[in-house]
């Protein structure tokens, strides 16, 4: 009979490469797994019940916010809260950090950032959705949380992680020492390990972009799609165009595939639009873990210095070596170029 891991015993049994944490870390990871599993129930029954469609209200990045992100806002914030473990949550939809002050969590030494529900614009349409989230430790011991606290690189980070809610449920995070996914079994409630130590393959023939948006892109850009698409036997070309549309769909799909996911900057986002805390700063810390890269072009995104809560980069993640094709069209290009705030 085959040994079923759910992720309870597997964050104890990994606790060991934690001795300065004391359990907080593994407690702060199961209170998110158990928020995810309340979410996922929610979002394989929202055709069924009021919990589709707008909320009426906008969040900080200008967007409407859908019924159900408010939903999973609520849901993991209050798992936190009453987790005790975590001292601030960052959240995509907050103007501002939200400071946890209770008993429990006095001594709290954890501050998460989290993109509750990634994609949210494909709910309506049962395509995949995914939430991620990004764990970084507090540098002072005591005293409020000061604002470079918050702001660390991503590569501070202690653990990183998402969920995707869809054929299955999964949960993959990585605390620094490889990267593992579970598969949540609906007949027990449980995330069991399905996918241990995953790796991206060194390349792949997939990649991931809304060419709807091509007009917009850098020359480099344009050029790397056009290589994608010449025919040629020794590199495995033309790729194959995957894109969902949710970010932690394509990324996990290249992960297991192999293959590049890239938002770049257009003239309409001439600093890119996914956010760095929420959504790139965790997707390439496991990434890397698995064996990729993640780059804006020119800078490794876990080097990049935050100067704001909800600040947007550009981003290219996935497989190495074809995040460093990316990266050569980009040079050859615009050679004189100088990123944002390097």
């Amino acid at each position: 009979m085959t040994k079923v891991t759910t992720l309870g015993q597997f964050i104890i049994e990994k606790q060991a490469d934690f001795p300065y944490a004391k359990g907080e870390l593994s407690r702060l990871l199961r209170d998110i797994g158990i928020a995810a599993k309340i979410v996922n129930r929610e979002v394989n029954k929202a055709g069924l019940v009021d919990i589709l469609g707008d909320n009426g209200t906008t969040n900080v990045q200008g967007e409407g916010q859908k019924k159900l992100d408010v939903y999973a806002d609520e849901q993991f914030i209050s798992a936190l809260r009453s987790g005790g473990e975590c001292c601030v949550v960052a959240s995509e939809e907050h103007d501002d950090c939200i400071s946890i002050h209770s008993e429990i969590s006095r001594n709290a030494k954890y501050i998460v950032c989290i993109d509750p529900l990634d994609g949210s614009s494909n709910i309506d349409v049962n395509v995949s959705v995914g939430t991620i989230f990004s764990i970084y430790r507090r540098t002072a011991t005591e005293g409020a949380v000061k604002p470079d606290e918050i702001l660390q690189k991503g590569i501070c980070q202690v653990a990183a992680g998402y969920v995707i809610y869809g054929s299955s449920t999964m949960l993959v995070y990585t605390t620094g020492r490889g990267v593992n996914g579970f598969t949540l079994d609906p007949s027990i409630g449980e995330f069991c390990l399905s996918h241990p130590n995953m790796q991206i393959p060194r390349s792949g023939t997939i990649y991931s972009i809304n060419e709807g948006n091509y007009i917009e892109f850098p020359q480099g850009v344009k050029n790397y799609i056009k290589y994608c698409q010449v025919e040629d036997r020794a590199t495995m070309r033309p790729f194959t165009s995957r894109y969902i549309g949710s970010m932690v769909a394509d990324v996990h799909r290249n992960l297991i595939k192999g293959g590049v996911f890239l938002y770049p900057t257009t003239s309409s986002h001439p600093n890119g639009k996914l956010r760095l805390m929420y959504e790139c700063n965790p997707l390439a810390f496991i990434i890397e873990q698995a064996g990729g890269k993640a780059s804006d072009g020119q800078r490794r995104i876990l080097d990049i210095q935050p100067e704001g809560l909800h600040q947007r980069t550009p981003i290219f993640i996935g497989s190495t070596e074809m995040v460093e094709k990316v990266e050569e069209f980009i040079r050859t290009a615009e050679p004189h170029r100088v990123s944002a705030g390097a």
